[in-house]
């Protein structure tokens, strides 16, 4: 048997799927992006062209990162029962030093096992996404 969770204290999924799924003693997140509750993306601003104004891909990768966070809370998980990450950039060149970076800070204590993997594009105007799971009680 496995159990749907959403919440609203967590972005809205972009199609029709929960935030996580618990499975026995696992929960499996989606596909977790920096958009906020009231869809704006951090650190991002777009000319009526969709062309970059500003770009700040570290508050991308915080807010992605209290995203997951806000999920694996809401499921009855926690931070540290993270037990594997697969993120996905849309620009590794660009991105991944930063991204590194910050991943080691909200990582320090728990290091569960990491794939990052480039791809050309994500559903809205990301650069950013995380797929985890964790252990639950």
């Amino acid at each position: 048997m496995s159990e749907k969770i959403s919440t609203d204290k967590a972005p809205k999924p972009v199609g029709l799927y929960p935030h996580a799924r618990k499975v026995g003693n696992l929960l499996f997140l989606s596909g977790i992006g920096p958009r906020t509750v009231t869809d704006e993306i951090p650190g991002l601003k777009l000319d009526k062209n969709g062309n970059f104004l500003e770009f700040d891909f570290e508050a991308q990768c915080r807010n992605v990162f209290d995203n997951v966070r806000i999920v694996l809370e809401e499921s009855g998980s926690s931070w540290d029962k993270l037990v594997d990450v697969t993120v996905f950039l849309v620009n590794m060149k660009r991105d991944f030093a930063v991204y590194n970076k910050v991943y080691a800070e909200y990582f320090k204590d728990n290091q569960p096992c990491r794939t990052t993997v480039e791809i050309n594009s994500l559903p809205t105007s990301i650069a950013i996404e995380l797929k985890c799971i964790a252990t639950i009680d």
